[in-house]
């Protein structure tokens, strides 16, 4: 899931700016739902189930776990955000994209099994804080840049896809990987993990948001356990889902010129496919009325009262 983009990450817009915001109505633009990629599919049959049977089975998890529902409430409360676009985003991810959640608490027990297992973010030996001193970064070093770890992290990334990734520099052949399977999966063959399915590069991007809104110190990569215990750790996992949620409101409010917290389709969208900036860029250029929802919104809006009995 679910990387971020180098335009800047703004919590709020204007009050000229929030003047020229339409609001995105409620439900689909899509009449039925846009296909859903072989990938995902795959797994689904590997584990002899049917999306439907994965969505009645998470839906269950989330309606008896009354723990994880607090917390779903009072994350989204902090964020300033309705709880429906987490809900979301855990029924998308635990539909298509993993396998069936069977109980929020297995998040906590895996968490803390990573407790105490040493390992570094790093390539062929190298850490990924050695390895961006390299020159082709110099531009990621600029102060406004340096401030927002969203910024960092994203500069980062796009000067690996750029410039190493697949390529041969320096008479070494790096892997066509992206950044996040590069540097970031030391100890297993998944990209996202945890409840939200987050990944190690996204979780980094939204430390400095998640900071200035919980009680979370930032994270840095020369500390990958505390950063794999907030992919895992659901008291931490959903500040950074909400993180990631809220980005994507202010992103579309801030550069597409809509509101779209009114449409969990929408946000649960953003939070499948990431780079809610670029897509919000994106969206203006193309002088569209409304944002589109992907397969995985299509089904949360679709499904929406169902979500809304979990509440």
């Amino acid at each position: 899931m679910l990387l971020s983009p180098t335009a800047a990450p703004l919590s709020f817009v204007s009050q000229a700016q929030a003047q020229s915001v339409r609001v995105v109505p409620e439900g689909n633009r899509f009449r039925s739902q846009p296909k859903i990629p072989y990938a995902s599919s795959r797994r689904t049959s590997a584990s002899k189930s049917t999306y439907d049977a994965k969505f009645d089975k998470v839906l269950a998890v989330l309606k008896r776990d009354r723990r994880l529902m607090s917390s779903i409430k009072r994350v989204a409360k902090r964020y300033k955000i309705d709880p429906i676009h987490i809900i979301g985003s855990i029924v998308g991810e635990h539909t298509y994209n993993y396998d069936t959640l069977d109980s929020a608490q297995s998040y906590y027990v895996k968490a803390l099994s990573y407790a105490g297992i040493r390992f570094d973010f790093e390539l062929n030996g190298e850490h990924v804080d050695t390895f961006v001193e390299r020159p082709q970064f110099d531009r990621c070093r600029k102060e406004h840049i340096q401030k927002s770890s969203d910024r960092r992290w994203s500069c980062y990334e796009n000067v690996w896809n750029s410039k190493f990734r697949g390529r041969k520099v320096d008479n070494v052949r790096y892997p066509k990987k992206n950044f996040n399977e590069a540097f970031f999966q030391p100890l297993f063959a998944g990209q996202s993990f945890g409840l939200g399915q987050l990944s190690p590069l996204t979780v980094l991007k939204m430390t400095d948001r998640v900071n200035r809104q919980s009680n979370f110190r930032k994270l840095k990569a020369s500390n990958p356990e505390a950063v794999y215990k907030a992919t895992m750790d659901p008291n931490i996992s959903l500040h950074y889902m909400a993180a990631i949620i809220q980005d994507s409101i202010a992103a579309y409010k801030s550069v597409g010129k809509v509101d779209i917290s009114n449409n969990p389709g929408l946000t649960a969208t953003l939070y499948n496919l990431g780079d809610p900036w670029k897509r919000a860029a994106k969206f203006r250029r193309t002088g569209r009325s409304w944002p589109r929802e992907n397969y995985y919104g299509w089904l949360v809006n679709d499904r929406i009262d169902d979500l809304k009995a979990l509440l």
